[in-house]
């Protein structure tokens, strides 16, 4: 168990500690937000970040992934809490978690092997464009001095690392914080704290149980929600895992990541939280500042709790701009900017996708949906570009028999052009077919070939297959109807 694997925990003490103390920040007025968003106590989303933070840290697979509340999942939300309440909320919690749990043991992670790299470069290009884009109410009509601190703040951001020795020894977006912290307190200026965006609780979480009615009408209200937010969670879990897994060089165990979200989201709900899953920008803010174990995800959740809890007078007085210039250096980071510049060199399908993938999700919000469609785009252009690698040629024998030579994929997308290659009306005796470089994937690969094998039978010709490799044959003999009279008369009749 990763619990008592010192390696993960330990290896890395101290940026681990200063990284947890960066994301810890940068979740308080994120969570504050979501809970907003959700129509819900501010509280909901700071007990629901320090909760799955702290859970996930001990039963994730993705050693340095920070989770907790998220805007994804707090737009689920908005109608449940509205129509029936906090209560229905924290109980839709429970059995997001009880789902996600069933997907780890069904290792439905597996499925993320059909996501192709132009889905999740699209994935990251868009969470890169609607992180910026959620700062933007914090830099629209205010005065200068919110200009010049969200300025300032990336300058020390993107400055401070070159300074000599103390440049590497401390992350900038905790000196960033820091610094334009005092800066508002000995000039007294007068912009937006993180104290505006809500009260902050002043009491620790307590254990309780939904306040609901346990019986199929509720189950009826929460379970479409559930299955939303599991499905959501998960899909973005997964993607950051992936990208933190390319950021850092190690792998990650997806299934258990699929569980521990479960886990984590069950814990939350007991504790009068909000689901939630993997942040992607906290996930950066927490590698690029250092943080790389399970520790730098449990100081984290632990720290944001001492803070909102005990440090409340001080973390009211963090400006948001100090926050604002840390989300912006995520963006930045997060953006691919690599694949603009791969848009003259990667084939157009590939570009397709990739930008399909991105104004889905920044036009929707929805990250659900956006990776859908590009999933579906790169299925279909998969598809049809496997679907042209076909070929089939003829060739007179010695023996006055025409054989067809078939090379390469007969499937759905390929079995009219299969179909189109055969001179069904040529007056032949004996007709050849060598299938030893085709393979035959579906059903409607089988059909064309029954279509074919049965026209030139009506013509009058003897028609021989050889060839057929062991794969395509066991479709084939299970399939394939044009030995069968009473099949053949069915499939013809049919068309």
């Amino acid at each position: 168990m990763a619990l008592f694997n010192k390696y993960e925990w330990f290896s890395n003490i101290k940026g681990d500690t200063l990284s947890g103390i960066v994301v810890a920040l940068a979740l308080i007025p994120e969570a504050i937000a979501f809970s907003i968003i959700a129509g819900v106590d501010p509280k909901v989303g700071l007990y629901a970040s320090f909760c799955i933070a702290v859970i996930i840290a001990f039963t994730g697979g993705r050693p340095g992934m920070i989770s907790a509340a998220t805007g994804a999942m707090a737009l689920l939300m908005v109608t449940l809490v509205r129509e029936h309440g906090l209560e229905y909320l924290l109980a839709a919690t429970l059995l997001t978690g009880v789902l996600q749990i069933a997907a780890g043991y069904l290792k439905l992670a597996e499925l993320m092997r059909f996501v192709s790299r132009s889905v999740v470069t699209g994935f990251v290009n868009a969470l890169a464009i609607l992180i910026f884009m959620a700062q933007l109410p914090e830099l629209t009509d205010v005065t200068w001095h919110v200009y010049a601190m969200t300025a300032a703040g990336l300058g020390i951001i993107y400055l401070f690392p070159y300074l000599p020795v103390i440049g590497k020894s401390l992350p900038s977006p905790l000196v960033c914080i820091v610094v334009l912290t005092i800066v508002y307190l000995v000039s007294g200026i007068d912009i937006r704290t993180v104290g505006d965006m809500g009260e902050l609780p002043d009491t620790l979480p307590v254990f309780l149980w939904p306040d609901v009615p346990l019986n199929l009408d509720t189950l009826a209200i929460i379970f479409p929600y559930a299955v939303m937010m599991a499905v959501v969670g998960l899909l973005e879990s997964m993607m950051t895992a992936t990208i933190v897994d390319d950021l850092t060089d190690t792998p990650s165990d997806k299934n258990r990541e699929c569980k521990g979200q479960g886990t984590a989201n069950i814990g939350a709900g007991l504790l009068g939280g909000m689901a939630g899953c993997a942040m992607i920008g906290q996930s950066v803010i927490n590698i690029k500042s250092g943080g790389r174990t399970r520790l730098s995800t449990l100081i984290a959740g632990v720290v944001l709790l001492i803070m909102v809890v005990f440090l409340s007078d001080w973390v009211s007085q963090i400006p948001m701009a100090a926050l604002v210039a840390v989300m912006i250096m995520v963006s930045i980071g997060t953006f691919s900017w690599a694949s603009i510049r791969d848009l003259k060199k990667h084939p157009m399908s590939t570009n397709i996708v990739m930008l399909a993938t991105v104004a889905v999700t920044v036009g929707t919000h929805n990250l659900a949906l956006g990776v859908f469609v590009g999933v579906l785009l790169a299925a279909l252009f998969f598809a049809n570009k496997v679907g042209n690698i076909m070929a089939v040629s003829s060739a007179k024998t010695h023996e006055g028999a025409r054989e067809y030579r078939v090379i390469g994929q007969v499937f759905f997308a390929s079995s009219q052009r299969f179909i189109a290659a055969f001179d069904i009306k040529e007056s032949l005796d004996h007709v050849v077919i060598d299938l030893s470089r085709a393979h035959f994937w579906d059903i409607t690969a089988v059909q064309a070939l029954d279509r074919v094998v049965i026209k030139f039978r009506r013509e009058g010709a003897r028609v021989e297959l050889k060839g057929l490799s062991e794969a395509s044959a066991t479709v084939v003999d299970r399939y394939a109807v044009h030995d069968d009279p009473e099949a053949v008369e069915k499939l013809m009749g049919d068309h």
